[in-house]
């Protein structure tokens, strides 16, 4: 009894192997690298920020240590006169302190959304450029004039399902 093999080893499934893998090889240098690229600039612009911010921070309180070192100086005639620029000092060094953190956490919430729409726009254009290959991929191998609105139907409803799983 002679034993056939389960899948038979044609040209055309060589053919489909080979688009397959350029397909993927396009997708990987057209697609993803430039995506993944936008966010590690928009994740380093946000650390920057953060920075910025806590560097504010510290020059914050170096001024408020500033202004308690020339206080203690003083004489006990001019007392009121450095406590009440004390109190204003630091009402203005918090001021500024809870400025930079406030400003900080929009920086970051602005970025984190800017992130988001990043990532729903780059889904968007990847779920138009997969139907246009699938759409060419499918004329190509069905080799008849099909209805393009017919395929372009069937491939967003792909698409959706498929966008719903994942």
């Amino acid at each position: 009894m002679e034993l056939k093999p389960l899948v038979g080893l044609t040209w055309e499934y060589f053919f489909q192997i080979v688009n397959t893998i350029v397909i993927f090889l396009i997708l990987k240098y057209l697609l993803f690298k430039p995506v993944l690229k936008i966010i590690k600039e928009r994740e380093e612009d946000i650390a920057n920020e953060i920075r910025e911010g806590e560097r504010m921070k510290a020059e914050g309180a170096a001024y408020k240590a500033e202004y308690e070192e020339k206080i203690g100086g003083a004489e006990e005639e001019g007392r009121k006169i450095i406590e009440t620029a004390v109190a204003r000092a630091k009402e203005k060094s918090d001021m500024i302190i809870d400025d930079a953190k406030k400003d900080a956490e929009l920086i970051s919430q602005r970025a984190m959304r800017e992130i988001e729409e990043e990532k729903i726009r780059s889904m968007n254009e990847m779920k138009g450029e997969m139907s246009n290959l699938v759409i060419l991929a499918a004329s190509k191998v069905l080799e008849d004039e099909i209805d393009e609105e017919k395929h372009r139907e069937l491939i967003k409803d792909f698409i959706d399902r498929t966008g719903d799983a994942v």
